[in-house]
Parts: C-alpha cells; sequence; structure tokens
C-alpha cells in the first residue's frame, strides 16, 4: 500500500456527524495532497456510487469508495469517530472510516493493493488493531502492510490450485467422506471493494463450516478464471453480485444460490447453508445465463403463458427468417439465370461448367435449395431454444430434421421444438445425483430427449401431423378458378397477421395500427 495512504491521509478523530461531511472531510485530505483535483467533482461521484448501494458494512465499517476523472492516482483516505457515522449497515454506525479514491484508468497494480485492503477489513485483528492504534503514522503504517497483519489468510488463487489437486479424488486422506465443494463469485459495481470483501468472508466461512470453497472474485483488475476441474468437481454455486457474472455458463447444472454483493459479505455462513440444502433437495439451475431461458431474459416476470407461448414461436421465426431470405434469393436467382427448368439440372457435383450460364443458375437453385432444407430443423431447434436454453438446441433440431424427413412441414417443427423444449425441461427438474451433474448439460440431456422427442416424431405424432400438412397444402392448392377471389382473401390476412402486419402477433391489441414507411 506504499505512497497510497500516508499520515497526512489519516484522521483518528474524525468529528463528521453524516457521511456526506465524512467524505467530505477526507476528501479535503486528498486535495491537500493534490490526489484529487475537483472537490465537489470527486463527491459527487462518490454520492453517485452510494446511491446505488449502501457502503456500510456490519462490524463498524464504512467504505465510500468511487472512480472518478478528478483522482490523479490511487489514494485512500482513513477516518476514527468516536460517535459513529450512519452509512446504511444492519447493524449500526460504522467508526472505521475508508475513503477509496481510484482514477478512471486505474492501474491493475494499484487496484490489486486496493483490493488486499478490502479482505484485511474481513480480519477482525486487523480493525481491533485499527481501533486502538494511537498515531495516525502507526494507522497509515497498518493500512500499507509495513507492520505484519496480525493473521494471515490463504490467496485465493493458492487455494484454486490446491482444490484443482484434488478433483479427482472423492474421499479425504484418511479415507473418509470429501468434504462439500462449492464455488463463488463475487463482484460489485466499481469491483473494488465489496467483490473482495465478500471474497474474503466467504473463505472465511467456508473454512469454519468444513467445507472447501473457492471464489473467483471478478474485479476491476481483472480476473482469474477457477480451473474448470474445480467447477466441474463443485457440488454448489454462490453468485454475490450486483453486476452480471461474467461466463456465467461454465456453472450451469448445479445448485446456485444467487444473491447481491453485501449478502456475501453480512451473511456467508447462511449461504453456504442455502447451497448445501439446494444440494441435498437435488434443485439445479435450468440455464446459466441468470434470468431464466432466452424468453425469459427478454420478457417480463409476469408474462402469461400464452404470451410465453407466442414468444417461443416468434423465437424460431426469428432465427428461421434469414434462411427464407437467402434461400429464397438464391432459388429466385437460379430461376432468372437458368430459366424455369433450372429445378431439373443435373446435380453440379456430377456437371459444372465454369463458362456456362445455366451451369451457375443450377449452382444458385441447389445452394438455394440447401437453404431451405433448414428452415423446419432451424425452427424447431430454436423454438425449444427459447423454452429450454442451450441444452433445448439438440432435440429441438433432432425433431425438426425428422419432420422434415417425414414430410411433416413447418406444423411438425412447431409441435418438434414444444416437445422437446418441454421434455428438457421436465429432465431439468429430476433430482439428479452430484456425480451426474457436471454431465447432465452436453451428455445426459441431449442424448434422453432427443431419444423421447425421436421416438415420439417417428411413432406417435409423426404421421397425424405429415397427414394433416398433406391436407392443408391440398387443400390450398385446390383453391384456383372460382375459389380464386378466396385465395386471395386468405392470402391477404396471412400477410395482415404475418411479421410486421397491421395485426402482427408483434402489435399489442388485435387492432389496426398506422405502418411505417
Amino acid at each position: 500500500m506504499s505512497e497510497m495512504i500516508t499520515a497526512d491521509l489519516v484522521d483518528l478523530d474524525l468529528s463528521a456527524q453524516t457521511k456526506e461531511a465524512a467524505a467530505r472531510a477526507l476528501a479535503e485530505r486528498m486535495v491537500a495532497k493534490g490526489r484529487v483535483t475537483d472537490l465537489d467533482g470527486f463527491l459527487a461521484d462518490v454520492a453517485a456510487r452510494e446511491a446505488q448501494m449502501p457502503t456500510g458494512l456490519d462490524g463498524g465499517i464504512g467504505i465510500p469508495h468511487c472512480r472518478s476523472e478528478h483522482v490523479t492516482e490511487p489514494t485512500l483516505a482513513f477516518g476514527r469517530s468516536a460517535a459513529g457515522i450512519d452509512f446504511g449497515a444492519a447493524d449500526g454506525p460504522a467508526d472505521l472510516i475508508f475513503l477509496i479514491a481510484a482514477p478512471a484508468g486505474a492501474d491493475d497494480a494499484h487496484l490489486t493493493i486496493l483490493s488486499s485492503l478490502a479482505r484485511q477489513l474481513m480480519n477482525d485483528e486487523f480493525t481491533a488493531a485499527l481501533r486502538s492504534v494511537g498515531d495516525a503514522a502507526g494507522a497509515a503504517a497498518l493500512i500499507r502492510g509495513d507492520e505484519p497483519p496480525a493473521t494471515a489468510t490463504p490467496d485465493s488463487a493458492a487455494v484454486s490450485a490446491a482444490a484443482s489437486a484434488e478433483t479427482a479424488a472423492d474421499t479425504s486422506a484418511d479415507g473418509g467422506a470429501r468434504p462439500f465443494r462449492i464455488v463463488a463469485v463475487t463482484s460489485c459495481p466499481t469491483g473494488i471493494a465489496h467483490t473482495y470483501m465478500a471474497a474474503e468472508a466467504l473463505e472465511n466461512a467456508g473454512r469454519e463450516a468444513g467445507v472447501e470453497l473457492v471464489v473467483e472474485p471478478q474485479g476491476s483488475a481483472g480476473f482469474t478464471r477457477l480451473d474448470p476441474a474445480v467447477i466441474a468437481a463443485a457440488d454448489g454455486v454462490i453468485f454475490a453480485h450486483d453486476v452480471p457474472v461474467r461466463e456465467k455458463e461454465r456453472f450451469a447444472g448445479k445448485p446456485t444460490v444467487d444473491v447481491g454483493v453485501k449478502a456475501g459479505i453480512n451473511k456467508p455462513a447462511q449461504l453456504i447453508a442455502d447451497v448445501r440444502g439446494k444440494a441435498e433437495r437435488g434443485e439445479v439451475t435450468a440455464s446459466a445465463n441468470g434470468a431464466g431461458t432466452p424468453v425469459e431474459r427478454a420478457g417480463d416476470a409476469g408474462d402469461s403463458y400464452g404470451t410465453k407461448l407466442r414468444k417461443w414461436l416468434m423465437t424460431g421465426v426469428s432465427y428461421m427468417v434469414p434462411f427464407v431470405a437467402a434461400g429464397g434469393l438464391l432459388l429466385a436467382l437460379g430461376f432468372a439465370i437458368g430459366g424455369w427448368q433450372i429445378n431439373k439440372a443435373p446435380s453440379v457435383m456430377e456437371h459444372f461448367s465454369w463458362t456456362q450460364v445455366d451451369s451457375w443458375g443450377a449452382l444458385m437453385f441447389q445452394i438455394g435449395g440447401v437453404a431451405f432444407g433448414f428452415l423446419v430443423p432451424v425452427l424447431a431447434g430454436y423454438i425449444a431454444y427459447g423454452m429450454a436454453d442451450r441444452p433445448g438446441l439438440v432435440p429441438g433440431f433432432v425433431g425438426g430434421m425428422i419432420a422434415f424427413n417425414i414430410n411433416a412441414g413447418f406444423l411438425g417443427g412447431l409441435v418438434a421444438g414444444l416437445l422437446a423444449g418441454g421434455i428438457v425441461l421436465t429432465i431439468q427438474r429430476i433430482k439428479i445425483p452430484p456425480v451426474l451433474r457436471g454431465i447432465m448439460p452436453v451428455v445426459v440431456i441431449p442424448l434422453i430427449s432427443s431419444l423421447i422427442v425421436g421416438f415420439l416424431m417417428f411413432v406417435v405424432v409423426g404421421k397425424p401431423i405429415a397427414s394433416a400438412q398433406k391436407s392443408m397444402t391440398d387443400w390450398l392448392s385446390g383453391l384456383s378458378g372460382t375459389n380464386a377471389v378466396l385465395l386471395g382473401i386468405l392470402l391477404g390476412l396471412m400477410m395482415c397477421f404475418d411479421l410486421g402486419g397491421p395485426m402482427s402477433s408483434r402489435s399489442t391489441s388485435w387492432r389496426f395500427r398506422p405502418q411505417r414507411a
């Protein structure tokens, strides 16, 4: 912590009565040292950070902090209040106040030092020494680490490496049952203080509870990803965060507790107990991306089933449309270049001449036909994706391809997609032994769901759907002559209700609406 805090930045008799006054008193010391160029601008940034989430912590600690363009170099000021100042902590006012100022482009080395301080604040001996130190120079030396810490805590990377070396072992050295294993991720808006304090609190609580707990703090100085073997061997996951967890899909398929970062600081033991309870009940996350499936992440919590069904179907349609556009245009170009009989041309694998226009027409037509062949599988696959996220893709595509092969058409694709999504969601609700959770998303779910969907499409529902599809196609084909008017009305209605039409399903009501040019 060299030069980041000096005796001039310490006030052991802080007389401020409010958190705003405390921040101003400590910030004035930073201005006097030339560390802050604009006092009011910096305090506005501190207040904006405080508005996101109170910075008071249990144990009498307040840590107002921010990144600001008015800070010239990473700086820390410390104040000790006899009366205590309310920083929003549940257990009352804070008597130890740390004002952390980081430049907008602070380098990783300085941010790492600040994160070390944040971890130290979870050390009772450290905070006790700060409460008893008698002079400003001694307090600055203690915070800088010039004096040996009262206790040493293991580095997170070292814990991760040790856990990685043991992932293959299912029992402890003495033959007893192996400890419960947890991986955790912590993060906060600025990535300076709460991120690392939550990590330290969880690690301490893990040691006290006798569990093997490894934390990945995702702070401003970057983060070191947990070893995939450590994640695979974990029995549960804790997310203590106020910003989205990066690469969250790594933790899919495990019992998960998802809370704010302050819960990781204030009640780590409860979080450990919660994730153990979920593991015992076999509760696993159906999605790795936080708010459920893609449809759930894009919608509102109160969406009705009908609304969700529409969004599932529209998810499939939206991914299918580019195939329609590419395939249709290629087919049209093939007819335009090669003539109306180009559909009878031999495969370009067997006959293609660089100098013949017909060959190029046949090439475009056949590529367009291949693109069109994806329509039903893509429709079914992404309907299932909208319902069950990535685990739904494999059975959805399998069911869609079966629908295509048995001539069940788009109707078969719709049914296959809904079946695949529903089957995956059902499998995800089954209580799974911990040993199987790591392979569920990549082996078990695709295998079982594809088998069930394939059986249903081939043996149970495929033939009736194919018959219904053929009947509708034949009926539309028969609308000619005197039925031409009916065919025109039908096509007009289809355009109205299709994507973008005045009575589109994207409309919020069944009323005509003006169209944009």
